[in-house]
């Protein structure tokens, strides 16, 4: 008996470890994608989750993005209908001993449409965070009343899009105070062009891969400062028709002070959008090297993020993709360019079986060093009778950063579980300084991975207040240098992953320093330093 429990002490987690929260905090939320035997695409894609705070009282709350009814089959002019209440989009307020409670029906957000991704932003910086719901047919923004509730100004404010919206995004484009809106879209489907896929015998129709349909084009929104927006999509130079676009996220890449888009794309070339400053953007992912993988080859782009994994003041992309073709991890040169360092990484090898969607690079030990986690499951119910080795339901990844190479955490750091992972936002939702996950599946319960924190590293959580640039500073680069010389740098962003939205506060790491000098680069172009901040404190910043 003793020799079974040193062994087990042996194979325990040396640091922290993340606990199944979700019942203990109150959270019941399924998704409902209603699939069906006709094998509509959309029923695979899941739904996005978003982490905010809906009442400025501090603490996080939950939003989710449901699905629809759908007929099998749908018939020409029908729509999914949203009527019966299990397919209601669902908001959780977070109440004052750390549970949560669903208040939907107060807030006013249970949508009515097919609804796919979230993004959250201050649009009319008001001190409220705003949402902005995705789907198929057409998208919903709703304003934050300040009071709990939201009021749907999706016609007003002219933001309703078209067609099959995925991922969406709120950032600063022209860096004149408010917030644009970038809409990610994905093919042409619709129910009377849905094809038969699959091997013509019962039960062997299969969902049809995307090359079956043309691409669309993005939507780039300019807020106007009045509550409307005026679609500039063309104008700007991101209209391009053969996207197929799933994840999108935000950074200045080449640090000239104007935000940049990754647009991942599924199984054609990825987009990388250089903001030249003058309203106009130009795809540069030819010469940058992050259109295509290693091989020169399309890939199927689902979740990413803009950010510096390796800690040298520039922000890098991950992409995740399918099972057999290993994500994408795209290291940034300094000088415009890209190196495909999947390989060189480890990221190739940990990820070769997987299929991701939403991922992000988290500090979950507060090292340092930006760790990455992935929401995982394949996107074909059927990929198991296809290929005997990989799986529809798959467990989520988590890989530990060691200067710059990628691994998997180890046993018993994440709960064990195989999942049909989807959606996944990420916050500091205990307010214990560290950051915690909420995973949305299709067809499946959520789940919520609170951190347990179990080392001794240091932190700083920072809000920032903008009073030139938009009220949360989004798009402002934060430049870190802990008092043993250890730097790092940030993007503030709530776009993140696939279909969802993170906390705009950032959760710092700071590894066995004690405190940590801060240089603010605000989207309105000033700077603001922290000299020095003592760990384990929030640090609000208001622009100069």
């Amino acid at each position: 008996m003793r020799a079974v429990a040193a062994l087990f002490l042996m194979a325990a987690p040396a640091g922290p470890v993340f606990e199944d929260a979700t019942a203990a905090l109150g959270i019941h939320f399924k998704h409902e994608g209603s699939p069906t035997s006709s094998k509509y695409l959309i029923e695979t894609m899941g739904g996005g989750v978003a982490l905010f705070d809906i009442d400025n009282d501090g603490r996080l709350d939950i939003f989710f993005a449901n699905g629809a009814a759908l007929l099998d089959p749908m018939t020409t002019g029908q729509q999914p209908d949203k009527s019966n209440a299990k397919y209601a989009n669902r908001l959780y307020r977070q109440k004052p001993d750390g549970r949560f409670e669903d208040v939907t029906a107060r807030a006013g957000v249970r949508g009515s449409n097919y609804a796919m991704g979230v993004a959250t932003g201050d649009f009319d910086n008001d001190g409220y965070m705003d949402l902005y719901v995705t789907g198929y047919g057409a998208n919903a923004l709703y304003r934050n009343n300040g009071d709990g509730t939201f009021a749907d100004v999706t016609a007003k404010s002219g933001t309703r899009a078209h067609g099959w919206s995925t991922s969406a995004g709120f950032f600063d484009y022209d860096r004149d105070g408010d917030l644009d809106l970038f809409v990610g879209r994905y093919v042409d489907m619709t129910f009377e062009n849905n094809r038969y896929c699959g091997e013509k015998k019962p039960g062997g129709r299969a969902y049809c891969h995307p090359d079956n349909y043309a691409g669309v084009a993005n939507m780039l929104f300019r807020n106007n400062g009045d509550g409307t927006f005026t679609d500039v999509s063309k104008t700007a130079g991101i209209a391009n028709p053969d996207g197929k676009t799933l994840g999108i996220s935000f950074a200045d890449f080449d640090n000239d002070g104007w935000p940049d888009v990754y647009a991942a794309n599924d199984s054609v070339r990825c987009f990388l959008y250089r903001n030249k400053g003058d309203g106009t953007f130009e795809d540069v992912a030819l010469a940058a090297g992050t259109g295509f993988n290693e091989d020169g080859k399309t890939f199927a782009g689902m979740g990413t993020h803009f950010a510096d994994y390796n800690n040298d003041g520039r922000a890098d992309i991950v992409v995740t993709d399918l099972s057999n073709e290993r994500y994408i991890l795209y290291r940034n040169n300094g000088d415009g360019s890209f190196a495909d360092v999947t390989t060189e990484s480890g990221l190739g090898r940990a990820t070769h079986p997987y299929s991701g969607w939403s991922t992000a690079f988290l500090d979950y030990d507060n090292d340092g060093w930006k760790d990455l986690f992935v929401a995982q499951g394949h996107v074909m119910d059927t990929i198991a009778q296809i290929s005997s080795n990989l799986r529809y339901l798959q467990p989520p990844l988590l890989l530990r950063n060691a200067r710059g190479q990628l691994s998997p955490a180890g046993a018993g750091v994440l709960p064990s579980g195989d999942w049909a992972g989807r959606g996944a936002a990420f916050g500091d939702i205990d307010n214990d300084g560290d950051l915690d996950v909420v995973v949305a599946n299709v067809n499946q319960n959520a789940y919520v991975l609170r951190n347990q924190g179990g080392n001794r590293n240091g932190w700083i959580r920072l809000t920032l207040r903008g009073k030139k640039s938009n009220r949360d500073g989004l798009g402002a680069r934060i430049k870190v240098t802990g008092a043993s010389g250890l730097e790092q740098s940030y993007s503030v962003t709530t776009a993140v992953g696939y279909q969802s939205a993170s906390d705009k506060r950032l959760v710092i790491g700071l590894g066995q320093d004690r405190t940590a000098r801060l240089e603010i680069h605000w989207p309105a172009g000033g700077v603001q330093l922290f000299a020095s901040v003592t760990a384990g404190q929030t640090v609000t910043a208001i622009e100069p």
